[in-house]
């Protein structure tokens, strides 16, 4: 990642936000938003290499630690919108088109990514789970999942949310999964997610928590991988 805090492009932002500042009808919340995106080198970073979102820069630290992307695999991704692990996927398991091997499911469209396919459904719903194992022909070796549960403001309560989600997509892969494969899903700690990570010890061989950069540092955002299902 290339440092760019003496870019010009940061210098422009910090003149945008100096102007979105005085904007007396904006929220203050939404001005800090915006603040984040534009002095962040991911977002920036995304945008030059034509990403569907700064999420595939989590990936790639996440694969750069423990390489289970390779060519060959089969790959299915729940929660897969905007299409950002998509795209890493694709590249890493180098799909063609016809005999994709990587496939994505979301309750909202996803634009196409060139080597995967995509469907609108519902992951807790087992006719939506048999409708991608049909799409990629066999079991997976790896499901991964960055769902994460609109936010209240709440922790607590966004952090059961979140794990029931951990807990949906993890019943899929328990269910799924090829012998030795891999599960990655986002996992905020809070104490809900206990059972989850009990059950990932118990059917995996290794599991680990990680945090990639490309994670805010403010945010209780983290990824549970589990490596080695035992089938």
């Amino acid at each position: 990642m290339t440092n760019q805090n003496n870019s010009g492009s940061f210098g422009s932002s910090r003149g945008l936000l100096q102007k979105l500042k005085k904007d007396k009808n904006r929220k203050a919340s939404s001005t800090r938003w915006i603040g984040r995106q534009l002095n962040d080198p991911y977002v920036l970073e995304t945008q030059k290499r034509g990403y569907k979102s700064r999420a595939a820069f989590k990936l790639l630290q996440i694969n750069e630690k423990y390489k289970f992307l390779f060519p060959g695999l089969s790959v299915i991704d729940l929660g897969c919108a905007p299409g950002g692990w998509l795209q890493i996927a694709s590249q890493k398991v180098s799909s063609m088109v016809g005999k994709e091997k990587v496939v994505g499911v979301d309750l909202i469209p996803t634009e196409t990514v060139p080597g995967s396919i995509s469907i609108i459904g519902d992951i807790s719903d087992k006719i939506v789970g048999e409708k991608l194992i049909k799409m990629l022909g066999s079991k997976a070796n790896i499901v991964m999942s960055d769902m994460a549960a609109n936010t209240t403001g709440h922790r607590q309560t966004d952090h059961i949310r979140t794990t029931y989600l951990l807990e949906t997509a993890l019943s899929f892969a328990i269910e799924n999964l090829k012998k030795n494969g891999v599960f990655l899903a986002k996992c905020f700690k809070g104490g809900a997610e206990v059972h989850a990570l009990s059950l990932m010890r118990k059917h995996f061989s290794k599991v680990h928590h990680i945090k990639p950069d490309a994670s805010r540092k403010e945010s209780v955002e983290g990824y549970v991988i589990a490596i080695g299902y035992k089938g």
